[in-house]
Protein backbone atom coordinates (compact mmCIF):
# COMPACT_ATOMS: atom_id res chain seq x y z
CA UNK A 1 0.00 0.00 0.00
CA UNK A 2 1.01 3.72 -0.49
CA UNK A 3 0.11 7.42 0.03
CA UNK A 4 -0.22 9.10 -2.79
CA UNK A 5 0.65 12.99 -2.00
CA UNK A 6 -0.28 15.73 -4.76
CA UNK A 7 0.25 19.47 -4.59
CA UNK A 8 -2.97 21.64 -7.23
CA UNK A 9 -1.83 24.55 -8.75
CA UNK A 10 -4.03 26.31 -11.09
CA UNK A 11 -2.22 24.69 -14.11
CA UNK A 12 -0.18 22.26 -12.86
CA UNK A 13 -0.78 19.05 -10.32
CA UNK A 14 2.37 17.51 -8.97
CA UNK A 15 2.15 14.11 -7.53
CA UNK A 16 4.49 12.00 -5.62
CA UNK A 17 3.66 8.13 -4.45
CA UNK A 18 5.01 7.01 -0.98
CA UNK A 19 4.87 3.05 -0.10
CA UNK A 20 4.56 2.17 3.45
CA UNK A 21 6.52 -0.44 4.90
CA UNK A 22 5.53 -1.91 8.51
CA UNK A 23 3.10 1.69 8.88
CA UNK A 24 6.26 2.90 7.79
CA UNK A 25 6.49 5.93 5.39
CA UNK A 26 9.11 5.76 2.64
CA UNK A 27 10.55 7.51 0.24
CA UNK A 28 8.54 7.96 -3.30
CA UNK A 29 8.89 5.86 -5.73
CA UNK A 30 6.89 7.34 -8.64
CA UNK A 31 7.28 11.09 -9.22
CA UNK A 32 5.42 13.45 -11.83
CA UNK A 33 3.54 16.31 -12.68
CA UNK A 34 0.77 17.15 -15.32
CA UNK A 35 1.31 20.27 -16.87
CA UNK A 36 -1.19 22.44 -19.28
CA UNK A 37 -4.16 22.04 -17.19
CA UNK A 38 -4.86 25.90 -17.85
CA UNK A 39 -8.22 26.41 -19.81
CA UNK A 40 -6.72 25.63 -23.43
CA UNK A 41 -3.92 24.42 -22.50
CA UNK A 42 -2.17 20.92 -23.51
CA UNK A 43 -1.96 18.53 -20.72
CA UNK A 44 1.30 16.90 -20.95
CA UNK A 45 2.02 13.78 -18.26
CA UNK A 46 5.38 13.44 -17.13
CA UNK A 47 6.75 10.83 -14.52
CA UNK A 48 9.32 8.84 -13.11
CA UNK A 49 9.07 5.29 -11.74
CA UNK A 50 11.67 3.18 -10.88
CA UNK A 51 14.68 5.52 -12.66
CA UNK A 52 12.95 5.76 -15.72
CA UNK A 53 11.14 8.95 -16.98
CA UNK A 54 8.48 9.13 -19.28
CA UNK A 55 6.76 11.25 -20.90
CA UNK A 56 2.84 11.35 -22.29
CA UNK A 57 0.33 13.96 -24.48
CA UNK A 58 -2.85 14.02 -22.83
CA UNK A 59 -6.25 14.84 -25.31
CA UNK A 60 -7.44 18.03 -24.77
CA UNK A 61 -10.65 18.05 -22.52
CA UNK A 62 -13.77 19.89 -21.67
CA UNK A 63 -12.76 19.59 -18.23
CA UNK A 64 -8.72 19.66 -18.43
CA UNK A 65 -8.74 18.49 -14.45
CA UNK A 66 -10.56 15.70 -14.49
CA UNK A 67 -9.14 14.24 -17.65
CA UNK A 68 -5.83 14.66 -15.65
CA UNK A 69 -7.31 12.71 -13.28
CA UNK A 70 -8.13 9.62 -15.42
CA UNK A 71 -5.25 9.39 -16.48
CA UNK A 72 -3.43 9.53 -13.69
CA UNK A 73 -5.76 6.89 -12.17
CA UNK A 74 -4.60 4.65 -15.56
CA UNK A 75 -1.02 5.21 -14.28
CA UNK A 76 -1.44 3.79 -11.12
CA UNK A 77 -3.69 0.93 -11.83
CA UNK A 78 -1.54 0.18 -15.33
CA UNK A 79 1.73 -1.55 -13.51
CA UNK A 80 1.02 -4.18 -11.09
CA UNK A 81 4.63 -2.92 -9.39
CA UNK A 82 3.06 0.54 -8.61
CA UNK A 83 1.37 0.16 -4.96
CA UNK A 84 -2.03 0.66 -4.15
CA UNK A 85 -3.00 3.90 -3.04
CA UNK A 86 -4.50 3.70 0.56
CA UNK A 87 -4.99 7.60 0.98
CA UNK A 88 -4.47 11.15 -0.50
CA UNK A 89 -2.50 13.40 0.90
CA UNK A 90 -3.46 17.02 -0.02
CA UNK A 91 -0.86 20.02 0.40
CA UNK A 92 -3.37 22.67 1.51
CA UNK A 93 -1.97 26.17 1.91
CA UNK A 94 -3.84 27.89 4.66
CA UNK A 95 -5.38 26.35 7.58
CA UNK A 96 -6.61 29.42 9.30
CA UNK A 97 -6.40 29.63 13.19
CA UNK A 98 -9.36 26.37 13.86
CA UNK A 99 -7.10 23.79 11.34
CA UNK A 100 -3.68 23.96 12.82
CA UNK A 101 -2.89 20.15 12.07
CA UNK A 102 -3.39 17.87 8.99
CA UNK A 103 -7.07 16.64 9.31
CA UNK A 104 -9.16 14.22 7.36
CA UNK A 105 -11.32 16.28 4.59
CA UNK A 106 -15.12 16.57 5.48
CA UNK A 107 -17.61 18.84 4.48
CA UNK A 108 -17.62 21.05 7.72
CA UNK A 109 -13.62 20.99 6.95
CA UNK A 110 -14.12 21.70 3.09
CA UNK A 111 -16.72 25.32 4.52
CA UNK A 112 -13.97 26.71 6.90
CA UNK A 113 -11.10 26.17 4.12
CA UNK A 114 -13.33 27.79 1.64
CA UNK A 115 -13.58 31.25 3.75
CA UNK A 116 -10.31 31.32 4.39
CA UNK A 117 -10.25 31.42 0.15
CA UNK A 118 -9.10 35.51 -0.13
CA UNK A 119 -6.43 35.17 2.46
CA UNK A 120 -4.58 32.70 -0.34
CA UNK A 121 -5.97 33.77 -3.55
CA UNK A 122 -3.27 32.85 -5.48
CA UNK A 123 -3.34 29.02 -3.66
CA UNK A 124 -6.26 28.20 -1.84
CA UNK A 125 -8.89 27.66 -4.77
CA UNK A 126 -6.58 25.68 -6.61
CA UNK A 127 -5.91 23.10 -3.50
CA UNK A 128 -9.79 22.79 -3.04
CA UNK A 129 -10.43 22.64 -6.64
CA UNK A 130 -7.93 19.45 -6.55
CA UNK A 131 -9.66 18.27 -3.33
CA UNK A 132 -13.12 18.25 -4.99
CA UNK A 133 -11.68 16.42 -8.30
CA UNK A 134 -9.74 13.80 -6.54
CA UNK A 135 -12.88 13.23 -4.33
CA UNK A 136 -14.74 12.37 -7.38
CA UNK A 137 -11.82 10.46 -9.23
CA UNK A 138 -11.03 8.23 -6.00
CA UNK A 139 -14.40 8.28 -3.81
CA UNK A 140 -13.29 5.31 -1.41
CA UNK A 141 -10.33 6.80 -0.88
CA UNK A 142 -9.75 9.14 2.38
CA UNK A 143 -8.16 12.62 1.83
CA UNK A 144 -6.07 14.37 4.50
CA UNK A 145 -5.62 18.10 4.32
CA UNK A 146 -2.05 19.02 5.38
CA UNK A 147 -1.17 22.85 5.80
CA UNK A 148 1.55 25.18 5.21
CA UNK A 149 0.55 27.35 8.36
CA UNK A 150 0.44 24.35 10.25
CA UNK A 151 4.04 24.23 11.33
CA UNK A 152 3.75 27.83 12.29
CA UNK A 153 1.21 27.03 14.96
CA UNK A 154 4.07 27.15 18.03
CA UNK A 155 4.29 31.36 16.86
CA UNK A 156 4.36 33.53 20.45
CA UNK A 157 1.88 35.85 20.61
CA UNK A 158 3.89 38.57 19.89
CA UNK A 159 5.61 37.46 16.59
CA UNK A 160 2.03 37.08 15.30
CA UNK A 161 0.02 39.77 16.65
CA UNK A 162 -0.39 42.66 14.72
CA UNK A 163 -0.88 46.29 16.17
CA UNK A 164 -4.20 46.46 15.76
CA UNK A 165 -7.37 46.89 17.50
CA UNK A 166 -7.74 43.92 20.00
CA UNK A 167 -11.42 43.16 17.56
CA UNK A 168 -9.73 42.55 14.41
CA UNK A 169 -7.09 39.93 16.45
CA UNK A 170 -9.85 38.31 17.62
CA UNK A 171 -11.30 38.24 14.37
CA UNK A 172 -8.30 36.36 13.28
CA UNK A 173 -6.25 39.27 11.51
CA UNK A 174 -3.14 38.27 12.67
CA UNK A 175 0.29 36.78 10.80
CA UNK A 176 0.12 32.57 10.15
CA UNK A 177 3.38 31.84 8.30
CA UNK A 178 3.27 29.62 5.41
CA UNK A 179 6.13 27.13 3.24
CA UNK A 180 5.22 25.03 6.87
CA UNK A 181 5.43 21.28 4.84
CA UNK A 182 8.61 22.22 3.46
CA UNK A 183 9.99 23.88 6.63
CA UNK A 184 9.15 20.49 8.75
CA UNK A 185 11.07 18.31 6.48
CA UNK A 186 13.82 20.41 6.42
CA UNK A 187 13.32 20.57 10.32
CA UNK A 188 13.57 17.11 10.84
CA UNK A 189 16.30 16.46 8.30
CA UNK A 190 18.28 19.15 10.33
CA UNK A 191 17.73 17.08 13.73
CA UNK A 192 18.87 13.80 12.07
CA UNK A 193 22.28 15.37 11.25
CA UNK A 194 23.34 17.84 13.26
CA UNK A 195 23.36 18.30 17.19
CA UNK A 196 23.24 22.73 15.95
CA UNK A 197 19.67 21.84 14.84
CA UNK A 198 18.61 22.25 18.41
CA UNK A 199 19.49 25.59 18.74
CA UNK A 200 19.23 28.40 16.63
CA UNK A 201 18.07 27.95 12.89
CA UNK A 202 17.38 30.01 10.51
CA UNK A 203 15.82 28.07 7.00
CA UNK A 204 15.19 30.21 3.97
CA UNK A 205 12.68 28.47 1.93
CA UNK A 206 13.82 30.23 -1.57
CA UNK A 207 11.75 29.57 -4.76
CA UNK A 208 8.69 31.26 -6.77
CA UNK A 209 7.49 32.14 -3.30
CA UNK A 210 10.33 32.20 -0.66
CA UNK A 211 10.25 33.26 3.31
CA UNK A 212 12.45 32.96 6.11
CA UNK A 213 11.41 30.66 9.24
CA UNK A 214 13.42 30.79 12.29
CA UNK A 215 13.23 28.09 14.99
CA UNK A 216 14.68 27.04 18.69
CA UNK A 217 14.29 23.90 19.63
CA UNK A 218 12.69 22.28 16.19
CA UNK A 219 10.03 24.57 16.85
CA UNK A 220 8.73 27.40 14.87
CA UNK A 221 9.56 31.46 16.58
CA UNK A 222 9.28 33.63 13.80
CA UNK A 223 8.30 33.96 10.14
CA UNK A 224 8.55 36.47 7.32
CA UNK A 225 5.52 35.38 5.63
CA UNK A 226 2.14 36.74 7.83
CA UNK A 227 -1.54 37.41 7.27
CA UNK A 228 -1.17 36.35 3.55
CA UNK A 229 1.71 34.82 1.48
CA UNK A 230 2.39 38.30 0.44
CA UNK A 231 4.71 39.32 3.27
CA UNK A 232 8.09 39.33 3.93
CA UNK A 233 10.83 38.48 1.09
CA UNK A 234 10.40 39.37 -2.68
CA UNK A 235 9.40 36.66 -4.41
CA UNK A 236 9.23 35.57 -8.20
CA UNK A 237 6.13 37.73 -9.04
CA UNK A 238 5.16 39.11 -5.63
CA UNK A 239 5.66 42.07 -3.64
CA UNK A 240 6.94 41.23 -0.35
CA UNK A 241 6.79 43.50 2.76
CA UNK A 242 5.67 46.38 0.94
CA UNK A 243 4.34 50.10 2.85
CA UNK A 244 0.17 49.72 3.29
CA UNK A 245 0.64 53.78 2.29
CA UNK A 246 1.04 52.72 -1.29
CA UNK A 247 -1.99 50.46 -1.39
CA UNK A 248 -3.74 53.47 -0.34
CA UNK A 249 -2.56 55.79 -2.47
CA UNK A 250 -3.31 53.55 -5.60
CA UNK A 251 -6.64 53.43 -4.28
CA UNK A 252 -6.69 57.28 -4.47
CA UNK A 253 -5.75 57.06 -8.36
CA UNK A 254 -8.56 54.67 -8.95
CA UNK A 255 -7.46 51.45 -8.78
CA UNK A 256 -9.88 48.43 -7.55
CA UNK A 257 -9.34 45.30 -5.41
CA UNK A 258 -8.77 42.94 -8.35
CA UNK A 259 -6.40 45.41 -9.55
CA UNK A 260 -4.42 45.47 -6.61
CA UNK A 261 -4.70 41.70 -6.22
CA UNK A 262 -3.01 41.31 -9.27
CA UNK A 263 -0.52 43.85 -8.78
CA UNK A 264 0.43 42.05 -5.44
CA UNK A 265 0.45 38.23 -6.05
CA UNK A 266 1.22 38.19 -10.67
CA UNK A 267 3.26 41.84 -11.56
CA UNK A 268 5.52 42.31 -8.69
CA UNK A 269 8.75 40.75 -7.52
CA UNK A 270 11.70 39.55 -9.77
CA UNK A 271 8.64 39.86 -12.72
CA UNK A 272 8.22 43.25 -11.71
CA UNK A 273 11.21 44.92 -11.12
CA UNK A 274 13.14 43.45 -14.33
CA UNK A 275 10.44 43.13 -16.72
CA UNK A 276 11.63 39.85 -17.88
CA UNK A 277 11.15 37.00 -15.82
CA UNK A 278 9.85 35.51 -12.38
CA UNK A 279 12.87 32.27 -12.96
CA UNK A 280 16.31 33.60 -11.10
CA UNK A 281 17.77 31.57 -13.76
CA UNK A 282 16.39 33.37 -17.03
CA UNK A 283 17.73 36.71 -14.73
CA UNK A 284 20.95 35.50 -14.29
CA UNK A 285 21.67 34.52 -18.13
CA UNK A 286 20.15 37.66 -19.48
CA UNK A 287 22.56 39.50 -17.84
CA UNK A 288 21.19 43.35 -18.57
CA UNK A 289 20.82 46.00 -16.08
CA UNK A 290 17.27 45.29 -15.08
CA UNK A 291 17.65 41.87 -14.96
CA UNK A 292 20.16 42.93 -12.22
CA UNK A 293 18.48 44.94 -10.48
CA UNK A 294 15.80 42.79 -9.79
CA UNK A 295 18.63 40.02 -8.24
CA UNK A 296 20.90 42.80 -6.54
CA UNK A 297 17.18 44.02 -4.83
CA UNK A 298 16.44 40.09 -4.07
CA UNK A 299 19.28 39.30 -2.85
CA UNK A 300 19.37 42.80 -0.07
CA UNK A 301 15.35 41.98 1.07
CA UNK A 302 17.01 38.62 1.80
CA UNK A 303 19.84 39.71 4.09
CA UNK A 304 17.75 42.58 5.66
CA UNK A 305 14.88 39.96 6.69
CA UNK A 306 18.02 37.33 7.81
CA UNK A 307 18.89 40.10 10.10
CA UNK A 308 15.76 40.72 11.64
CA UNK A 309 15.36 36.68 12.34
CA UNK A 310 18.95 36.73 13.64
CA UNK A 311 18.04 39.42 16.23
CA UNK A 312 15.24 37.41 17.46
CA UNK A 313 17.04 34.50 17.47
CA UNK A 314 19.49 36.17 19.97
CA UNK A 315 22.13 35.21 17.06
CA UNK A 316 22.63 31.92 15.14
CA UNK A 317 23.86 28.43 14.76
CA UNK A 318 22.54 26.53 11.86
CA UNK A 319 21.58 28.20 8.03
CA UNK A 320 19.43 26.20 5.89
CA UNK A 321 18.61 26.51 1.95
CA UNK A 322 15.53 25.20 0.37
CA UNK A 323 13.69 25.71 -2.20
CA UNK A 324 14.22 25.93 -6.32
CA UNK A 325 16.42 28.81 -5.63
CA UNK A 326 17.81 27.63 -2.29
CA UNK A 327 19.02 24.24 -3.55
CA UNK A 328 20.41 25.36 -6.94
CA UNK A 329 21.94 29.14 -7.43
CA UNK A 330 25.49 29.05 -6.06
CA UNK A 331 26.09 32.61 -6.42
CA UNK A 332 23.25 33.40 -4.20
CA UNK A 333 24.57 31.64 -1.79
CA UNK A 334 28.22 32.95 -2.00
CA UNK A 335 26.87 36.51 -1.04
CA UNK A 336 24.62 35.52 0.93
CA UNK A 337 27.63 33.89 3.16
CA UNK A 338 29.18 37.09 2.14
CA UNK A 339 27.15 39.36 3.89
CA UNK A 340 26.68 37.22 6.73
CA UNK A 341 30.68 37.24 7.12
CA UNK A 342 30.39 39.49 10.48
CA UNK A 343 27.86 36.45 12.26
CA UNK A 344 30.85 34.26 11.49
CA UNK A 345 29.39 32.74 8.55
CA UNK A 346 32.34 31.23 5.65
CA UNK A 347 31.04 29.34 3.08
CA UNK A 348 33.43 26.29 1.27
CA UNK A 349 33.28 27.59 -1.99
CA UNK A 350 33.78 23.91 -3.44
CA UNK A 351 31.09 22.29 -1.26
CA UNK A 352 28.91 25.32 -2.40
CA UNK A 353 29.40 24.74 -6.15
CA UNK A 354 28.77 20.77 -5.03
CA UNK A 355 24.82 21.31 -3.71
CA UNK A 356 22.91 21.24 -6.70
CA UNK A 357 19.68 20.57 -5.06
CA UNK A 358 20.01 16.71 -5.14
CA UNK A 359 21.19 15.24 -2.08
CA UNK A 360 21.86 17.12 1.79
CA UNK A 361 24.83 18.92 1.91
CA UNK A 362 26.90 20.59 4.90
CA UNK A 363 28.48 23.97 2.59
CA UNK A 364 30.52 25.44 5.85
CA UNK A 365 33.93 25.80 6.31
CA UNK A 366 35.85 24.21 8.97
CA UNK A 367 36.43 27.46 10.89
CA UNK A 368 32.55 28.79 10.49
CA UNK A 369 30.85 29.60 12.92
CA UNK A 370 27.54 28.86 11.86
CA UNK A 371 26.84 25.45 10.35
CA UNK A 372 25.27 26.20 6.43
CA UNK A 373 23.31 23.61 4.45
CA UNK A 374 21.40 22.80 1.31
CA UNK A 375 18.68 20.77 2.20
CA UNK A 376 16.29 19.56 -0.96
CA UNK A 377 12.94 19.73 0.53
CA UNK A 378 10.38 17.20 0.18
CA UNK A 379 6.78 18.30 0.95
CA UNK A 380 5.02 15.51 -0.29
CA UNK A 381 7.14 12.84 1.94
CA UNK A 382 5.82 15.39 4.97
CA UNK A 383 2.32 15.27 3.22
CA UNK A 384 2.39 11.36 3.03
CA UNK A 385 3.81 10.98 6.68
CA UNK A 386 0.57 13.22 8.22
CA UNK A 387 -1.91 11.43 6.24
CA UNK A 388 -0.19 7.72 7.45
CA UNK A 389 -0.70 9.05 11.02
CA UNK A 390 -4.03 9.86 10.13
CA UNK A 391 -5.67 6.95 8.76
Amino acid sequence: MAILAVNAGSSTLKFSLHPLQNAQVQPSVLTGSIQGLEPGGAPVLDWTFQGHAQHRQLERAADPFDQALQSLGELLRGDPAIPAIEAIAHRVVHGGRSLSASVKITEIIMTELIRLTSLAPLHQPQNLQGIRAFQKAFPSLPQIACFDTAFHATLPAVDYTFALPQSLTDRGVRRYGFHGLSYQYVMSVLLERSERAQGRVLMAHLGNGASLCAARGGLSCSTSMGFSALDGLMMGTRTGSIDPGVLLYLMEQGWDHDQLEDLLYKQSGLLGVSGISADMRTLRANGSAPAQAAIDLFTYRLVRETGAMVACLDGLDLLAFSGGIGEHDTELRAQMGQRLAWLGVVIDPLLNQQAIGNEVLAIHAPESRVQVWVVPTDEGLVAAREAARLI
